[in-house]
């Protein structure tokens, strides 16, 4: 059996390296690095892949959510609901802005912000909400812009996990994750479905006034040069990761899929564990081993009952199987964003999970042999 990693970014990178190469070399030709021909050429097919009006590439995924939030004029002491499950980066530039953070508990089955504290949470002073599309799947988004819309609020969707993932309306229609909202944040961190070799991220919106506004404050607050229309930061992806980032981008839906079947292995080896629960969606979005494309299965996160989560970690690791536990703190917890308003009381399954969650080895590289070893391992520790 193959080394087991927790990203395979090798295997997958020799299956396109003749591409990849060719791409990169044709930068170093031209050497156009910064906003040369290769990042409009990204820029647009993934418009086209996305069917947004407006990909704004900048140069990291926390870039992304900052730029998404000063596009909207959002102003210091505002409030900005979003969940306390997820990356401290969703909360991080919140407090960076000086906007008033509000974290609320999310949903136990999908670990998605819980729709009830949304509404809870809203005072006069909320301004937007940011919905995170955890671990690749789609958030309630129909319940969340039906909130935003009745209360004139944005939406800012942080689509750092969930690219190429799409989301069914009530009525059948589908579209992807992150083309909802009034504007939404992406990551290319090299682990991600759709990475980069470096660092990189992108804004989308199909409001043009926002991009353009947004397509300022990526580049000093120019769209004339010397000329400062807004106050911008200088965020911009290279050309070199979008000759990658375009190449891959190719190879999305193939890597969603081939994500999709690793966890709907990974599921089916944990049928009848009565203390290993497996990922599972609600509504529009339950059916995410099979047909639907809700879940594109960023991590693969399994919630581990009776059982000592901290010492499966270990035992996996000692076995060669690398796992991380995302993630072992709440936000409200975090000693750069604790705050009296916040009750442990709200947060009742932020508090649970972070005791539960494991996440396993995910990524398109995973095959039938590495993937038996590391359930037959979790099943072997949970049942000892």
């Amino acid at each position: 059996m193959k080394k087991i990693q927790m990203v395979d970014l090798k295997g997958q990178y020799s299956k396109i390296k003749e591409a990849v190469d060719s791409s990169v070399l044709d930068v170093l030709e031209s050497t156009a690095y910064i906003n040369g021909p290769k990042v409009h050429g990204f820029q647009k097919n993934l418009e086209n892949y996305l069917d947004v009006k407006h990909v704004i590439p900048c140069a990291n995924g926390t870039d992304a959510l900052q730029i998404a939030m000063m596009g909207l004029g959002l102003k210091p002491g505002d409030e900005v609901i979003t969940a306390d499950f997820t990356f401290a980066a969703t909360v991080e530039v919140i407090a960076l802005l000086q906007l008033t953070p509000v974290l609320v508990d999310v949903d136990p089955v999908t670990f998605n912000i819980d729709i009830e504290a949304i509404k809870k949470a809203i005072t006069p002073k909320t301004k937007a909400i940011v919905p995170v599309h955890l671990f690749g799947m789609c958030a309630n988004m129909e319940a969340i812009m039906e909130i935003a819309n009745a209360n004139d609020l944005y939406v800012i969707e942080d689509n750092a996990q969930a690219i190429g993932a799409s989301y069914t309306y009530e009525d059948g229609r589908k579209v992807k994750a992150g083309t909802i909202g009034h504007v939404a944040s992406t990551s290319f961190f090299p682990s991600k479905n759709l990475g980069c070799y470096g660092d990189g991220g992108a804004i989308f919106t199909n409001d043009d006034d926002l991009a353009h506004t947004i397509r300022g404050i990526v580049n000093h607050g120019m769209y004339v040069r010397y000329h400062h229309d807004v106050v911008g930061v200088n965020s911009r992806l290279d050309s070199i990761q979008a000759a990658i980032l375009d190449i891959k981008l190719q190879h999305l839906d193939t890597y969603n899929k081939a994500r999709q079947n690793a966890a709907r292995a990974y599921s089916k080896a944990f049928e009848g564990q009565a203390n290993i629960i497996v990922p599972s969606g609600k509504n529009k979005c339950s059916n995410i081993y099979e047909s639907d494309d809700c879940h594109v299965f960023h991590q693969y996160t399994l919630r581990i009952l009776n059982s000592d989560r901290d010492a499966l970690v270990k035992h996996l690791n000692d076995n060669g199987i690398p796992c991380g536990v995302y993630y072992p703190i709440p936000l409200h917890r975090q000693k750069a964003y604790q705050d009296s308003r916040y009750n442990e009381a709200d947060f009742e399954v932020t508090n649970q999970l972070v005791k539960e969650v494991i996440s396993l080895p995910m990524h398109t590289e995973l095959d039938d042999e590495q993937i038996e070893f590391i359930t037959s391992t979790v099943i072997n520790f949970v049942n000892s």
